[in-house]
């Protein structure tokens, strides 16, 4: 089946840089991500762990002083 992908594919001028193009995307996701996980306060990252203990989406059940 990829043999059929294949020819298909080089037919296409310019197609070489389709592969490169998403590695590079994924890439600076990721090293967003990154960077925003590294920066986050302890007070964020405890807030956004208790998130499936709460109860309804009320702004009362907020961990704000933990």
């Amino acid at each position: 089946m990829l043999r059929f992908i294949k020819h298909n594919l080089t037919s296409i001028d310019g197609v070489e840089i389709y592969p490169l193009l998403s590695l590079m995307i994924f890439v600076l996701f990721f090293a967003v991500v990154l960077t925003r996980v590294i920066r986050m306060s302890k007070k964020e990252v405890t807030e956004l762990g208790n998130i499936p203990f709460l109860d309804g989406d009320s702004d009362n059940n907020r961990t704000e002083n933990i």
